[in-house]
């Protein structure tokens, strides 16, 4: 997918707070996954801007809903890509955790521009809890979970499909493997987003 235009759109905790949530509108995709996953590297690789999104080695360090907007194909549609806080926040207040958890959850049960979610999954880590019980209640939600497997590089080439059918049978979803270093798997994230939106095949 050949992104025309992409910018960083705004940060914010709450819909009503400060400058607030954009206004309903362009299709939105969120990343979650755990703090530290890759969400801002695939961000990156997906929008093919280096620099837009910033990456932290610090987990936890992402603490707002970032909001970026994009226009896409030959037909320049517009999308939104919102890279939503991690779970796990390593070296942060208990209180702070739960504070995330509530904005973020607002956001991912009650937002009507919110079409397909990303969900993270560590290649070696395989899904947890967290992950298993997110991917369920967005669908009970209607939201379509498309399960990306990130840092393929850190696995052996024969220890990658093993990997993938692990998360598969764990959500129910056959994930993306996804390197963003090389970039497996990026076109393949693509093409997958515009299929749940409806958009013809790329």
């Amino acid at each position: 997918m050949r992104v025309v235009e992409a910018e960083f759109l705004r940060s914010a905790t709450d819909p009503a707070i400060g400058t607030g949530w954009p206004d309903e509108g362009p299709p939105e995709i969120a990343f979650c996954g755990r703090s530290n996953v890759g969400k801002s590297t695939l961000l990156g690789a997906l929008t093919g801007r280096r620099g837009l999104v910033r990456v932290s080695s610090t987990p936890g360090r992402t603490r707002l809903i970032n909001f970026f907007r994009l226009i896409v194909g030959e037909e320049k549609r517009e999308l939104r890509f919102v890279d939503l806080p991690g779970f796990g926040y390593a070296k942060v207040a208990k209180s702070e955790r739960a504070g995330w958890r509530a904005f973020v959850e607002r956001y991912l049960g009650h937002r009507r521009s919110l079409k397909v979610c990303v969900l993270l999954v560590d290649a070696r880590r395989g899904a947890e809890l967290d992950e298993t019980e997110l991917a369920r209640w967005l669908a009970e939600l209607g939201v379509h979970v498309l399960p990306v497997v990130t840092k393929a590089d850190k696995l052996a080439k024969h220890e990658r499909r093993p990997a993938a059918e692990r998360v598969k049978k764990q959500l129910g979803v056959q994930p993306v493997m996804v390197s963003a270093t090389d970039g497996t798997g990026v076109d393949e994230v693509w093409r997958r987003v515009a299929v749940a939106l409806g958009w013809p095949s790329v």
